[in-house]
């Protein structure tokens, strides 16, 4: 059993017959990460451990993160994967014996089982339409009254300004 991540990945680099700097391009990382890793000074983050297992896909995991098992994750033969095969999925309609299986209902039968609820629907838009126009009456109504009153108001002060700056104040 191998101690350490470090020396797991030094155990890696010497089985591939890599130096450290083709190790670090391989796995796509900085080469200062790998000597850093393997003096110690450095762990190995999630990452770092994700590319090394992407790029040696049989590394076992368990080798890779604790240091037990095998190196490398065993082939299962392939026969065993042969004569399972594909399973087949059972067929859904298979077992339906309805004649009209398929057929659609027509448009007449579909309109004479629910004529009741048009009617209703109709009258109670009427109802909403009749009440949206005694609304917009009676902000009508609102609206006269209030341009009455600015009829009646008077004006108090007439403020004059020029672009150089001075204003001229009215009061009547």
């Amino acid at each position: 059993m191998v101690k350490g991540i470090n020396q797991r990945i030094s155990t890696i680099i010497e089985h591939f017959n890599f130096n450290n700097s083709e190790f670090a391009d391989e796995i796509d990382v900085p080469r200062s990460s790998i000597s850093h890793l393997i003096s110690g000074r450095n762990k190995a983050s999630l990452d770092f451990i994700i590319k090394v297992k992407a790029r040696f896909p049989k590394l076992s995991w368990d080798w890779l993160i604790n240091g037990e098992g095998e190196m490398f994750v065993e082939e299962k033969p392939k026969e065993k994967e042969e004569e399972k095969g594909t399973p087949t999925l059972p067929d859904l309609f298979a077992h339906i014996d309805d004649e009209n299986f398929g057929v659609t209902e027509k448009e007449d039968t579909i309109l004479s089982e629910t004529p009741s609820e048009f009617p209703i629907a109709i009258q109670s838009q009427e109802e909403t339409k009749i009440d949206d126009s005694q609304r917009l009456e009676i902000k009508e109504n609102e609206n006269n009254s209030q341009t009455i009153e600015n009829q009646v108001s008077k004006i108090i002060k007439i403020v004059w300004f020029y672009d150089n700056g001075k204003f001229e104040s009215f009061e009547p």
